[in-house]
């Protein structure tokens, strides 16, 4: 098994109790009847939580030294402006005058509870609609840029996972050759691909969603879709946000991407060149998720929802993904 960034013996939420939780609740002024329900989270803790009123809020704690409160901050305007310009998503409240907390060791936001359901990405109408909403989202955030938090390139998605993995790691002898030399032939490709396209701004970087995957897109019948968790928010290329929301073989990826892009392109222009990144940007997400679990290790809650990992079956499979992004790399770009 891969070492962690940890001592697995003390992980920090495991101070996060129950007790915890209502606690800092109520440092925010708002007063919470005792039903905590935790959601689905694993880079972070948030919860549910209902309030006296008869409303309910969501909680959301922050990894402790993964993000600085600069670069926390840095979200939460975001979100903010996003707000402001009425594009639909969740954005922290603003209690007693800031919208991030502390509470003992840990950094927090308080949140309205917004329900959905997933989008059925399989209608042309929701994708362009989603396409849309995304254009407006990319309007903001080619406003001004991010100042402390850090890019998706190759080197913070790509080459610093790829070297941690190979000097933190402990692969299985029978996978490690194998997936290795996969994940440096992929991180080839992606990151001449990268870099044939960013240099000297030809293609343009702004703030993004950053993890645009269709869990983070939730549908209401009436309101449609809204957006939620700007925890992964960096700067990079539009197609960051387009590309997570294909599946299916080409032909199906590409109906996809034109339902998106009609939407989109009503609303800002975008720029063709950047379909030529959709399979690097594919790569470097997992390379980066591979060592984003090892490092997470430690934390009780991965081992338990992720009982796969780190096994020789599971790195022969990546270098079998690995290999099969080479040769997709090496294939014409999507067209829409």
């Amino acid at each position: 098994m891969l070492r962690s960034d940890h001592d697995p013996a003390l992980h920090p939420y495991d101070a996060l109790t129950p007790d915890v939780v209502l606690d800092a609740l109520d440092s925010t002024s708002l007063r919470g009847d005792g039903r905590l329900q935790g959601l689905s989270s694993y880079e972070n803790r948030v919860y549910l939580a209902r309030l006296e009123d008869g409303g309910a809020v969501v909680l959301k704690f922050y990894r402790p030294g993964r993000w600085s409160e600069a670069q926390i901050a840095e979200e939460h305007d975001f979100a903010l402006e996003l707000a402001e310009a009425e594009v639909p998503m969740v954005a922290p409240l603003r209690l007693q005058d800031r919208t991030l907390h502390r509470h003992g060791d840990f950094l927090f936001s308080v949140s309205p509870a917004r329900g959905g359901r997933r989008p059925e990405l399989d209608d042309p109408e929701v994708l362009e609609w989603i396409g849309r909403l995304l254009a407006r989202l990319h309007q903001v955030g080619a406003a001004q840029p991010f100042k402390l938090r850090p890019a998706l390139d190759a080197t913070t998605f790509g080459q610093e996972p790829l070297a941690w993995l190979i000097e933190q790691g402990d692969l299985p002898p029978e996978a490690a050759s194998r997936w290795r030399e996969a994940a440096q032939a992929a991180l080839a490709l992606a990151t001449e691909a990268m870099t044939a396209c960013t240099p000297q701004g030809r293609i343009a970087t702004l703030r993004l969603h950053g993890d645009c995957h269709p869990g983070n897109i939730l549908w209401t019948p009436d309101q449609g879709p809204h957006f939620v968790d700007l925890d992964d928010s960096r700067s990079g290329p539009a197609v960051q946000d387009l590309w997570m929301l294909l599946s299916g073989d080409r032909q199906q990826q590409q109906r996809q991407l034109g339902a998106l892009l009609d939407g989109y392109e009503t609303m800002r222009e975008f720029d063709r060149r950047e379909l030529a990144l959709i399979e690097p940007l594919r790569t470097l997400r997992l390379l980066h998720y591979s060592a984003w679990l090892a490092r997470r290790w430690s934390d009780p809650i991965f081992p338990i929802n992720f009982p796969w990992f780190g096994s020789a079956a599971y790195w022969q499979e990546q270098a079998a993904i690995l290999w099969q992004q080479v040769e997709a790399m090496q294939q014409p770009a999507l067209i829409a």
